[in-house]
């Protein structure tokens, strides 16, 4: 039985899909150094660089002053629920005007635990194809069906809504906005139509546009005006808020249904309340004053051909685009390689990430860099 496991690793280095986790030996910001160089991090979700940040670090612990533990050593439905946490979800709630909101222990926890439990037996799910593998793998664990419709293809899914709907009792729409691979940006005004024209929910992953998008940084659907609209909106703590966590958002009883049905919040372990009580002091005295550096950062990823801050550089194979990686380390860049399944066979690419710090000539090299291979 070993040998099979062994035959399949070996599988994925002659293939160029073999992966190990990075010795790096310490970040500051925009920067991460690895085997002695400093390299500007083109591969981060610190979109607006409050992790890694000492300055930003030191000022919250002394904010904090020893109020908050490193664990919180129970789930919240037993002890491992504090004030705090509920001050945050109250927080969350208030800047989306939704009734109710809950935290989880990630994105992947949010998704996971959100797409097994509302869909049921009779029930059915809409996911656009490219949406995230915790939807997928939290679509797979559900009772109901599910559908996969072409990417960011309304014509396509409301085809499916029309042929499928009314074969179930509930339906779910889930999308994410900001695509995590691609960097493109769902429909979501035709994804409103069309979940009121057939009667379903609509789940948005906000992961990559909460603290991004908007003027107070709540996301594509703050950018539209159409965050009323939204039947649960998902984000996270652990991108553009530097910290870890997510939050659903949305109804209260859509909300005290995923209390108790979502396996992933019942059975985990709270966050821990010093990260908890970070999150909730960069909302409330950072975020406030980062638009102008996020509309920067956007304006570099649309004069690059993107609709946001990730850029994706397509090079087609998982050999070359590793031999792209390293021309990009030898200049002081450091970028990771996205294959398969991540993305689809022959699309491996680069996933460029911009954060607030990087300047728009050191992208355009590195694009460059990119495209000489």
């Amino acid at each position: 039985m070993a040998d099979d496991y062994k035959n399949i690793l070996e599988s994925l280095k002659l293939n160029s899909h073999f992966r190990s986790i990075k010795n790096i030996e310490d970040k500051d910001e925009k920067y991460i150094y690895l085997n002695g160089k400093k390299l500007i991090n083109l591969s981060s979700n610190n979109y607006l660089g409050f992790a890694d940040n000492r300055r930003i670090t030191e000022e919250f612990l002394d904010f904090a002053d020893g109020k908050y533990s490193f664990g919180s050593a129970s789930a919240r439905l037993l002890t491992g629920n504090l004030k705090v946490y509920e001050e945050l979800e109250s927080l969350i709630s208030l800047m989306f005007n939704k009734e109710k909101t809950l935290l989880f222990n990630s994105g992947y926890h949010a998704n996971v635990g959100i797409n097994s439990s509302l869909a049921g037996k009779g029930d059915v799910i809409f996911s656009d194809k490219l949406n995230h593998a915790s939807i997928i793998d939290g679509m797979k664990l559900s009772d109901g069906k599910f559908f996969r419709y072409p990417h960011n293809d309304t014509d396509a899914l409301e085809r499916l809504l029309k042929r499928e709907r009314a074969n179930f009792n509930n339906a779910i729409i889930v999308s994410e906005s900001v695509f995590s691979m691609d960097g493109d940006i769902a429909d979501i005004e035709k994804l409103i139509e069309l979940k009121e024209k057939y009667n379903c929910l609509l789940v948005l992953d906000e992961a990559h546009a909460f603290g991004v998008f908007g003027k107070c940084g709540l996301g594509v659907t703050e950018t539209l005006g159409v965050t009323d609209k939204i039947d649960l909106i998902i984000g996270t703590f652990g991108k553009a808020i530097g910290s870890m966590g997510a939050f659903a958002t949305g109804s209260r009883t859509l909300i005290d249904y995923l209390t108790n049905k979502a396996r992933s919040f019942i059975f985990s372990t709270a966050l821990p309340p010093i990260n908890v009580a970070f999150t909730k002091w960069i909302i409330e005295n950072k975020l406030p004053y980062t638009f102008e550096k996020r509309v920067k950062m956007l304006d570099i990823g649309r004069k690059v051909g993107s609709q946001s801050h990730i850029i994706p550089v397509v090079i087609g194979g998982n050999k070359e685009t590793l031999e792209v990686c390293e021309i990009l380390y030898k200049n002081g860049f450091f970028t990771l390689p996205i294959r398969p399944p991540t993305v689809p066979e022959g699309t491996s690419r680069l996933r460029l990430s911009l954060t607030t710090d990087i300047e728009e000539k050191e992208i355009f090299d590195a694009i460059s860099l990119a495209k000489q291979k």
